[in-house]
């Protein structure tokens, strides 16, 4: 672990910050101590984010949503994620880690071995967008050298909304729907990549990196609304972070209808089929007759629907004793197989059914469109992710297939 080394405080002006609460504080320190110590990294974790994936929510945004992930058992993950990507960070040169108190870094930070400077402080009661915003407003003061920031898309749209093209961002993949390209592939990517650009390597290049997220709300209602929030100034390396979701076309459509005829004849009686969310999977379901969660993940057993919007928990009740198999498509743009907005078929579902047992369904220009030439997976268990890797057979028409690399 590189040396850390605290700015002194004795100095601090505080100041209110635009986008903040009215009774929120932000404590920082004045530009020239900050240029004193060297290179700085600026962490912002979202602690919430993530929690509804694995229940089934889609998101966690609105006071609401989070009660009711936490009534299903949702347990916080980012904190979690953020470590592994802190474990991931060394470097030559000493550098100033730079975060909000408590929850929103600082914890994890210490939990790293970091000796952080906290720069932001929240106001009493949950943490919300506006710290996330604050935090990230108060980093601009002291122009950290690189934000880096654990959550999913919402979390990405609200540091944008703080910082602009002010500050490069990289975020760790915390949330449920993170289909922004301002993301790292996993945590360990995240940390591996913040490494490279603190010690300033050469091979680094920053690029315009879209900002994007889906309304939460229309998501419950099995619609799909994306935006495009706009653009970040952000690290890029291939195979290190993702791009933005990409849209299909014509041609896709054909060569999709008709192998999803193709799997709807060879289902087997008496097997669970888990089909996971998009519009890829309902075009099975759509030849079978039956309705779908475009947007969840529903269960057909023997030609009926068994169950519909289906978290974790429910997934593995139903598996029980069967034979179980699952059907999913990718994410175009990024590739991501597992571990983007489809959180419920975790790594304990992924791991009871077993790599022979999952049906992968894409097209051929969606294939070839993949900048990385491989698909993602980031369960958030490695030895689950380390057993997807590898290739697997990927169906892009009736009678055909072809085999393509998945990475960790």
């Amino acid at each position: 672990m590189a040396e850390q080394r605290n700015l002194s405080h004795s100095a601090s002006v505080t100041s209110q910050v635009s986008g903040a609460d009215d009774a929120t504080e932000v404590v920082t320190g004045a530009k020239g101590q900050c240029a004193a110590v060297g290179r700085m990294l600026g962490l912002i974790v979202n602690p919430i984010a993530g929690m509804g994936g694995r229940v089934g929510l889609k998101g966690t945004d609105g006071a609401d949503v989070l009660e009711e992930a936490r009534r299903r058992g949702a347990r916080p993950i980012s904190s979690e994620r953020t470590l592994c990507a802190l474990q991931c960070i060394a470097a030559s040169e000493p550098f100033t880690l730079v975060t909000g108190a408590g929850e929103l870094g600082e914890d994890v930070a210490r939990a790293a071995g970091f000796d952080p400077v906290v720069v932001y402080q929240p106001a009493a009661g949950v943490s919300g967008a506006h710290d996330t915003r604050g935090a990230a407003c108060a980093m601009a003061k002291v122009s950290v050298d690189l934000l880096l920031f654990a959550g999913g898309d919402g979390t990405a749209r609200d540091v944008l909304a703080a910082v602009g093209d002010r500050l490069p961002i990289l975020g760790i993949p915390t949330g449920v729907k993170m289909y922004s390209a301002v993301f790292a592939t996993n945590p360990e990517s995240a940390g591996s990549l913040a490494t490279r650009v603190m010690a300033a390597e050469p091979g680094v290049r920053f690029r315009e990196a879209e900002v994007m997220d889906i309304d939460e709300a229309a998501m419950r209602n099995d619609q799909v609304s994306t935006r495009l929030y706009g653009y970040a100034r952000s690290p890029h390396a291939r195979h290190f972070v993702q791009n933005a979701k990409s849209g299909s076309i014509l041609s896709e459509n054909l060569a999709l209808d008709a192998v999803s005829r193709q799997v709807a004849r060879d289902m087997q009686p008496g097997c669970l089929y888990l089909f996971g969310p998009g519009t890829t999977t309902r075009r099975v379901t759509s030849v079978l007759g039956l309705p779908s969660t475009l947007l969840g993940v529903d269960a057909v057993l023997n030609g009926e629907l068994v169950g519909s919007d289906l978290n974790e928990q429910e997934l593995l009740s139903l598996m029980d004793g069967r034979e179980t198999r699952i059907i999913v498509g990718i994410l175009g743009g990024h590739g991501s197989l597992f571990g983007r907005g489809n959180q419920q078929i975790s790594a304990e579902v992924i791991r009871r059914v077993g790599r022979e047992n999952i049906l992968v369904i894409a097209s051929m220009d969606k294939l070839i469109a993949l900048e990385t030439a491989c698909l993602r997976v980031d369960t958030g268990d490695a030895a689950v992710d380390a057993m997807l890797a590898g290739y697997l057979r990927v169906h892009t028409g009736p009678d055909r297939a072809v085999f393509f690399r998945v990475r960790a």
